[in-house]
């Protein structure tokens, strides 16, 4: 009969403990140890003892280039990040004792993942197309095709497409027409040429005439004799008491 009570009283001391830890209600910044619920340690500490019926629970700050970032019961931190160069990674931020270091890609790469443990070579658009998104830490170039009017005649992860020139707006004539990679050409307008070089050639004799009449009508003006005489009249030569001259071949 001894052994047998000495297991029932056993099972009834198991029970009430097991009872005790069930009916404890400890909250989240607390965890459960020995029938108690014990603090956590805070952000950038670590656990270093757990708490007893004489004294609370005992952290300590984590070690150098370790971080924990959440309450915790854990006895160990965690170590930063480490950004390798030579998977094109370097540090975007060193972190402390409550952050992880934070690394981000090399000019000219993006992360390969979310976690940012190995970079790409950024995608440059190819002749034809052009920059909609540029690349990001995350996020590698987004191309489209060149639309109808516009072209891109080189490689770049960074322009968009151009639009064609305009010829018209130069005061010249479509020569070639553009496509997605090239641009369109244009040539003066040799149509238009023989018009203008008439209405100029017109407009430049027009002047000349008009400043050889104001020449003429000036000229008049100063000798009011010549105009007399191309109206048919005869000049008065000789004066009241005066002899006509006669030349010699008349006198003979």
């Amino acid at each position: 009969m001894l052994p047998g009570c000495l297991l029932c009283l056993l099972g009834s001391c198991l029970l009430r403990h097991w009872a005790s830890g069930s009916d404890l209600n400890c909250t989240p910044k607390q965890y459960q140890h020995n029938g108690r619920c014990c603090n956590r340690c805070e952000p950038g500490l670590k656990l270093l003892s757990d708490c007893t019926a004489s004294h609370n629970t005992v952290c300590k700050p984590c070690e150098e280039r370790h971080f924990q970032s959440s309450w915790t019961k854990e006895k160990h931190c965690t170590p930063h990040k480490s950004c390798d160069h030579n998977a094109g990674l370097e540090t975007r931020s060193r972190g402390d004792a409550k952050h992880n270091a934070e690394c981000q890609c090399l000019q000219g790469m993006y992360c390969s993942s979310p976690d940012c443990q190995t970079c790409l070579n950024i995608t440059a658009c190819r002749p034809g197309e052009g920059v909609a998104r540029k690349a990001n830490n995350l996020s590698d170039t987004t191309c489209e095709p060149c639309k109808h009017g516009s072209f891109s005649n080189i490689s770049s992860a960074s322009e968009p497409c151009r639009p064609w020139t305009s010829c018209e707006t130069l005061g010249l004539v479509l020569k070639v027409p553009g496509t997605k990679r090239l641009d369109v050409a244009c040539e003066p307008g040799r149509s238009r040429s023989p018009v203008l070089i008439s209405v100029m050639a017109i407009i430049a004799a027009s002047l000349v005439g008009l400043i050889f009449f104001c020449l003429y009508q000036k000229g008049l003006q100063k000798h009011p004799e010549k105009q007399e005489t191309l109206l048919g009249r005869q000049p008065v030569a000789q004066e009241d008491g005066k002899e006509s001259r006669i030349s010699e071949q008349e006198r003979l």
